[in-house]
């Protein structure tokens, strides 16, 4: 059928686009992916999308193999005759280098934009970039979605006793804003320094938190070093009790460990990048965003503004 909704998804990303198509009533497409003895991929469509709309669900977190293998299926969808290709990346990998803050570095950010529109993708769906300015860095539309309707909404009903929002560190606090507008609760921020990559240095806290619930807002965790960090701070200076809402959890290297060890009451991520079993800890809460995605989706194909899912 001409213009038919077909979802398919990378190997990274099937429980995720699992409740995507259930969400939507849909079922997902069928494809295959394959690897070749020496780690080549091979991927096939296992029915007929000549003249559809495909959406490819496939966040590109590490290993290199999931971007691969979303540019793969990118691809293979364009020489099957895709009428429309959208990229639906819940994570977005590379994000972090979007400049050159130092002599000689990549802008790989722009980089990983690059490779997705080659590959042949028509439009991209995403959510919380790590910076939104990397919309720019793609030559083909993009719709960002922001997870912050489905975090503020859940802490929202947990109804602390007294809540204020912290941002880790002064480039988060557009992002902590625009929760603390959400919740209607006070700001307060803390003046990080950094010495080298993945290390973080905690210099001061900007606001009171004396016995108050603090929620740290960040949009990445992965060492956990700086959530952390601001969470003991906050600590010292009297916080009653500490939350964090984080979109992307990648927790990488000693990441759980640290949480682990930390004063944290609950963590709530999102299901961006799956959480596998060893990494689920008790007071880690995932919440599916599922239904964002799907009404993305939707409403993407039927040609209809997605603004009011930012509401």
């Amino acid at each position: 059928m001409a213009n038919a909704l077909k979802i398919f998804s990378g190997n990274a990303s099937k429980k995720l686009s699992e409740k995507i198509v259930s969400y939507l009533g849909l079922p997902l497409g069928n494809s295959s992916t394959k690897y070749f003895s020496d780690g080549e991929i091979w991927v096939k469509y296992n029915e007929n999308i000549r003249g559809c709309d495909v959406f490819i669900i496939q966040s590109t977190y590490s290993p290199g193999d999931n971007l691969l293998e979303l540019l793969i299926m990118i691809d293979t969808a364009r020489r099957a005759s895709a009428r429309r290709i959208t990229a639906v990346l819940p994570y977005f990998g590379y994000a972090r280098q979007d400049r050159k803050d130092q002599p000689r570095v990549a802008i790989t950010a722009k980089l990983m934009a690059n490779l997705v529109a080659t590959a042949g993708a028509d439009r991209v769906l995403t959510m919380d970039l790590h910076a939104p300015q990397i919309q720019g860095f793609f030559d083909i539309p993009v719709d960002h979605l922001y997870s912050s309707a489905i975090l503020t909404d859940y802490f929202r009903k947990k109804r602390l006793e007294d809540p204020i929002v912290l941002s880790p560190d002064i480039g988060g606090v557009k992002l902590a804003r625009a929760y603390a507008k959400r919740l209607k609760v006070p700001l307060a921020i803390v003046d990080k320094r950094r010495p080298e990559p993945n290390k973080s240095e905690v210099m001061n806290l900007i606001g009171s938190v004396e016995n108050k619930d603090v929620i740290i807002i960040d949009d990445i965790v992965d060492t956990s070093g700086t959530m952390v960090k601001a969470a003991e701070r906050a600590m010292e200076q009297g916080a009653r009790s500490i939350y964090a809402a984080c979109t992307h959890p990648i927790l990488s290297g000693e990441a759980i460990n640290k949480i682990k060890e930390s004063k944290f009451s609950q963590i709530v991520v999102t299901d961006s990048i799956p959480l596998p079993p060893e990494k689920r800890l008790d007071n880690i809460t995932v919440l599916s965003v599922a239904s964002l995605f799907g009404n993305g989706i939707k409403r993407i194909h039927n040609e209809e503004s997605i603004s009011i899912l930012f509401d």
